[in-house]
């Protein structure tokens, strides 16, 4: 019984990462603790192991925070904007509820995080092969810093490709889906962004002590220092 389930499991997320709009569209219909289990359960695993590597390049200390910190962003991120999107959705012509929302949001998220996974052994190579932090080589800090950028941006436009195909087949209409999609891919951007401000830092610095948030964590906001940022990029 429990091969049985194991393999069933895994076939839903193959399921999942192939986009097949029948199967997924039908789970969105039809509630499942198990399978929503299991996609929590593929978000802590994946970006845990991700955010180990992320943060492991500073000591190991760092990454064990990032490891619990990456998958609580993603999981509150997925909360918040379940709610948010399941207000949203029936504005914009897609009748869906807040649980459906919510699994919607998961499985897409399932999706970034299982890319997440397998790219986990790569970047925990290139950590393992780099000069360690203390060096200060800025070359080798921005390298690291743009390949996880490039990483997870890949990650999340899979994803977001995969919830594309879901919404337009849930809607009907190509428009439909398409504003849906931008609304809560706005929500994900807000919310995940101030999450992350919150709960920084991931990679960390060698210049500052190894902690799980800052003591100024709350102080501030991720909009207000981009637009610090860009006023002081086009200040002459």
């Amino acid at each position: 019984m429990g091969a049985y389930s194991t393999a069933m499991d895994v076939r839903q997320i193959s399921a999942l990462l192939r986009g097949e709009p029948q199967l997924i569209s039908g789970w969105i219909q039809q509630w499942s603790a198990a399978r929503t289990a299991l996609y929590v359960a593929v978000i802590v695993a994946g970006t845990g192991l991700y955010g180990a590597a992320m943060g492991c390049w500073r000591e190991p200390l760092q990454g064990l925070f990032t490891a619990i910190k990456f998958p609580l962003i993603i999981l509150l991120t997925t909360l918040g904007n379940g709610l948010l999107n399941g207000m949203l959705a029936p504005l914009l012509g897609l009748n869906l509820s807040f649980r459906q929302s919510l699994q919607a949001i998961l499985m897409s998220f399932t999706i970034a995080a299982a890319i997440l996974a397998s790219f986990s052994p790569l970047v925990f190579f290139l950590i393992w092969n780099a000069p360690p932090m203390a060096s200060r080589s800025a070359n080798t800090y921005d390298f690291i810093l743009l390949t996880h950028v490039a990483v997870i941006a890949f990650a999340g436009i899979a994803a977001n490709l995969r919830l594309a195909q879901l919404l337009r087949r849930l809607s009907g209409s190509t428009a439909v889906g398409r504003r849906v999609l931008i609304a809560w891919l706005a929500g994900n951007l807000f919310l995940g962004s101030q999450l992350s401000w919150i709960l920084r830092p991931f990679i960390g610095s060698p210049g500052l002590p190894v902690e799980f948030l800052r003591k100024d964590a709350l102080a501030g906001n991720f909009f207000e220092s981009v637009f610090q940022t860009l006023k002081h990029l086009l200040s002459f």
